[in-house]
């Protein structure tokens, strides 16, 4: 993984790519960024605008809804494990 840059860094290096006409590779030259990296900035911010790069904390509302739905999943399982333990503790005292 790159070394983690902040949004406002890609935002305004995203800008003086497609604002100020800078070719990739220069910007890749001064910068010491890859053009993959670049192409994959101008990419995001092309599909979310100024909601891109949401960084940490801040997640995009599809991956929030799984995160929640993922921990909503341990929940259950968590009080499916419970309810099991508790069935065979009072059933073992029917016996």
């Amino acid at each position: 993984m790159g070394k983690p840059y902040d949004k406002e860094f890609k935002l305004q290096t995203v800008r003086m790519i497609q604002d100020e006409g800078k070719p990739v590779a220069q910007v890749d030259r001064e910068l010491g960024i890859s053009d993959n990296t670049l192409y994959r900035w101008m990419a995001e911010y092309k599909q979310s605008g100024q909601q891109a790069f949401p960084g940490s904390g801040q997640l995009k509302p599809e991956d929030k809804a799984i995160r929640d739905l993922q921990k909503r999943i341990r929940d259950l399982e968590e009080e499916n494990e419970i309810l099991k333990k508790a069935m065979h503790y009072f059933a073992k005292d029917r016996r």
